[in-house]
């Protein structure tokens, strides 16, 4: 149990970048303890005290405000960002070093099947604030849904899904996947990492940052022209 909260704490620090002390993070990370008493809940689940892990699910919520089923099954490593409003449905299934933030639903869309009706999510999922996952669907392993997104289908592994109804954003020929991986040298060079940057998601002030990614890498080639000019 302790080696699951070492990691679970570890995620934090490695996640959070607001994350400073261990001691301030153990008391005073509401995702984190979200988690920690969801899996004493799901262990009262899974030997059959179903009312004692629904109590305990219920008072997870009233201090954390994270609602999460003790049916759902979580994985390792798992870092919910801030928490509030988080729904996460019984039949839920998430897998290692996912990420959430606050708003998000993995929720089901019928309320008579007592089957699987929740989202399973592969390893590394990433889904952002206010976005809902609805349905028996499979996020493959990596795969990132921008904030506010509606999710209803299943999604491949690597893909980034954004608006409602989410759709998959992807390149339309090799110029664009060129011009994407430009921009994501640059950013990584200046030490900006954007979330699930695309060049059609529709967001103005990405754009702008796009644009200028576009203009500095057209400055550094030019340098690096002159520069060989003058060498030569």
């Amino acid at each position: 149990m302790f080696e699951n909260i070492k990691e679970d704490l570890e995620t934090i620090f490695e996640r959070d970048p607001a994350a400073r002390s261990s001691l301030e993070t153990l008391i005073a990370s509401p995702g984190l303890h979200a988690i920690l008493l969801h899996r004493l809940n799901h262990w009262l689940w899974t030997i059959d005290l179903y009312l004692l892990g629904r109590f305990g699910s219920y008072i997870a919520r009233f201090l954390t405000g994270v609602e999460i089923h003790p049916g759902a099954r979580i994985g390792k490593r798992f870092f919910i960002d801030h928490g509030m409003g988080v729904v996460i449905g019984e039949t839920a299934i998430i897998g290692d070093d996912c990420s959430i933030y606050h708003g998000v639903t993995l929720g089901g869309t019928t309320t008579t099947n007592k089957g699987k009706r929740h989202p399973t999510l592969k390893s590394g999922v990433i889904i952002g604030a206010g976005a809902k996952v609805l349905g028996p669907i499979v996020l493959g392993a990596g795969v990132k849904v921008g904030s506010n997104a509606v999710v209803v289908k299943d999604v491949p592994a690597g893909a980034t899904v954004v608006g409602i109804p989410g759709h998959i954003v992807s390149l339309s020929d090799d110029k664009d996947q060129q011009l994407e991986a430009q921009r994501h040298a640059m950013a990584k060079k200046i030490g900006f990492d954007a979330y699930g940057p695309t060049r059609d998601m529709p967001d103005p002030i990405q754009n702008a940052i796009d644009t200028m990614l576009d203009h500095m890498h057209k400055m550094e080639k030019e340098l690096d022209d002159i520069k060989s000019k003058l060498k030569d």
